[in-house]
């Protein structure tokens, strides 16, 4: 299997401890409610989470949540609250928004403020080791002790902009330079520390609660590609100098941008939409299945004629599903029925084809396309008359199989309500008892509901529309 290391290219992925991966992703600011960005990266380390366990390994996986920074500081104070309210506030919608994106919930979610005591450790050892020095308004990280910084992010410091996501800051012996340790200011949060009250740096966190949960070395560090420089170039050089040089992740995959008329979505550019705004035309697993048809590492230009054309893709996948089955009692059990020699669908042939896609560095595109491929397949076969039950099992048992990776595919019924389900079988009553003045008037009410049948000579199909 092989992944993309941001650092050092495709590699061939090999676990530190057989079976078992440790997996660390950057998870939210939560100020505010999520938007698209935050969602494309929870499910693309969502996927990878699911296909490593379908694979049969162990996976451990942590996501944080920052709940302690200036932009929680300013938004508490806009709000008249504290930051642990606005946080308690705002993480369960966090929570809610990616439940409705199929992600699972992570082994620890952890909170910044519940690691202060880890990151204090670990400035005391790097002041130690003699990486930081004080100033007025806190404890700093030395990047000129650590002689590979910008190495990570293939960064060369004399070309990069002081001022965009790096601090201004007089006295500082490099521009680069980046705080560890805030001393303590009027209306804010503050903790204990040998260096006196304050809060942690933004860059200090996810190295404590990486290690806390994960151990000093670990496999895999996920996040956005925004946050290759500076945050994860300096997590790389405090983990490193305070653990040792063979210390932290040993893998670092990062997630694409999503841009909005090709220029990257953010706040500042008012060119942003939330996950809620989304949610509200279009069902949750629409939006999963729009980021799943772009490879993770690729950005993905996002419209709503985007999100149409994966409300349709999805359609087709389920729709399929549910016209599987369509006419089962009446197929021939196996391809000796009807005289063919070989067998059109084989799930261990079908899932050969998946896995060679997603050991390809995740290549959702192509896995997608081989469950496409077996949509046309089975549709060609029962054109032909040519579909067997054995065919129809296949196939499902193919479906279910790597559903468990992509959660797309085996959910729409749940999201049919029980009146919808009571006018389908009416209707398919109505059909029987040759009552189609009643038939009609179903599919007509069905229809206002977003409900479109297509009756076939195997049976009776729905689909949304």
């Amino acid at each position: 299997m092989k992944i993309q290391d941001t650092k050092n290219g495709l590699v061939e992925f090999e676990p530190i401890k057989k079976g078992v991966i440790g997996m660390y992703v950057c998870g939210p600011t939560v100020y505010d409610l999520g938007h698209l960005g935050h969602g494309r990266s929870a499910v693309c380390f969502d996927v990878m989470r699911r296909y490593f366990i379908y694979k049969g390994y162990e996976v451990k996986f942590v996501s944080n949540y920052t709940d302690i920074d200036d932009k929680m500081i300013n938004r508490a104070k806009e709000e008249g609250i504290s930051v642990s309210q606005l946080a308690n506030r705002i993480i369960p919608e966090y929570i809610k928004d990616y439940t409705a994106l199929g992600v699972m919930e992570s082994d620890v979610s952890p909170k910044a403020t519940e690691s202060i005591e880890e990151m204090v450790k670990i400035i005391e050892e790097l002041e130690k080791k003699g990486h930081t020095y004080v100033l007025d308004d806190g404890v700093y990280f030395d990047v000129k002790s650590y002689k590979e910084y910008g190495e990570f992010s293939g960064q060369k410091l004399e070309d990069l902009k002081v001022g965009a996501r790096v601090d201004i800051k007089e006295g500082k012996k490099n521009p680069y330079d980046f705080v560890l340790w805030k001393f303590k200011k009027e209306g804010e949060p503050v903790w204990a520390s040998p260096w006196g009250e304050g809060r942690p740096g933004w860059h200090i966190e996810c190295s404590a609660m990486s290690a806390k949960f994960l151990g000093e070395k670990f496999d895999i560090h996920g996040g956005g590609l925004d946050l290759v420089f500076p945050h994860h170039e300096c997590e790389v050089a405090q983990s490193l100098c305070a653990f040792g040089l063979k210390s932290f992740a040993k893998y670092w995959m990062h997630n694409g941008f999503i841009n909005i008329d090709n220029e990257k979505m953010s706040k500042s550019l008012g060119n942003f939409f939330t996950l809620r705004n989304v949610f509200e035309k279009y069902d949750p697993k629409v939006v999963r299945f729009m980021f799943l048809q772009t490879h993770y590492r690729n950005p993905i230009n996002f419209s709503f004629d985007l999100l149409d054309q994966a409300k349709a893709g999805l359609e087709r996948i389920r729709g399929f599903v549910r016209g599987l089955k369509v006419g089962y009692d009446d197929l021939p059990k196996d391809i000796h029925e009807i005289g063919v020699v070989k067998l059109a669908i084989d799930s261990k042939h079908e899932k050969k084809g998946f896995e060679e896609y997603m050991d390809n560095d995740f290549d959702l595109s192509g896995a997608l396309g081989v469950v496409f491929d077996l949509v046309k397949t089975v549709n060609g076969l029962r054109d032909a008359k040519k579909l067997t039950k054995n065919d129809v099992n296949e196939a499902e048992k193919f479906l279910k199989s790597v559903d468990k990776v992509l959660n797309i595919i085996f959910e729409e019924e749940k999201d049919v309500d029980d009146e919808v389900k009571t006018l389908i079988k009416q209707r398919e009553e109505a059909r029987k008892s040759k009552d189609f003045a009643m038939s009609d008037k179903i599919r007509d009410e069905l229809k206002a509901k977003g409900i479109e049948l297509e009756d076939t000579p195997s049976g009776t199909v729905w689909k949304r529309v």
